[in-house]
């Protein structure tokens, strides 16, 4: 097995396993749930000061709520102690930059790769978007009246959050 390309990875895990947290109960103790995007420039923790073991994160492209996330949603609320649900874009998002033909293009224009009718939930209605997703979400038949769902775009430029939906 090929390990050379993760070697420093593994390497960075044997020391961090030293003074890894130990002892978490997997609740989100602060009831928290975010779904926000994979952007590495977003600390979902930080960004509303809470600590390790007090909340669920879900990280999709462009933060769409997707059936993996959903499910996630469903799970934190049923069983992780979830009763607040943070749906949270970000500013300068490349998932926002263009709908799924255009980000086809794109990578077509940078792999030679034809992706065909992959749907990659893109979406430059980034706030129509953001709305339908919070909304889909209140009205869910497993989530209604069960978690407060808010919908939230990260400025990446200031750190500052603004409520949307």
């Amino acid at each position: 097995m090929e390990t050379e390309p993760f070697e420093d990875l593994l390497a960075a895990n044997r020391r961090y396993s030293y003074s890894a947290p130990r002892g978490f109960d997997g609740i989100a103790h602060a009831g928290v749930l975010m779904i926000t995007c994979m952007d590495s420039r977003l600390q979902p923790l930080e960004m509303v000061g809470l600590l390790l073991g007090e909340a669920k994160f879900l990280r999709t492209p462009g933060a769409r709520v997707t059936p993996d996330a959903l499910a996630g949603c469903v799970l934190g609320v049923h069983l992780l102690r979830v009763n607040r649900i943070l749906v949270v874009h970000h500013t300068k998002c490349a998932a926002a930059t263009a709908d799924n033909e255009g980000v086809r293009q794109r990578i077509l224009e940078a792999s030679g790769i034809d992706t065909g009718d992959f749907d990659f939930g893109t979406d430059p209605d980034q706030e129509g978007r953001l709305r339908a997703d919070v909304a889909m979400l209140k009205e869910h038949p497993l989530l209604m009246g069960r978690a407060k769902i808010g919908g939230f775009i990260y400025d990446v430029s200031t750190g500052l959050l603004e409520q949307l939906a």
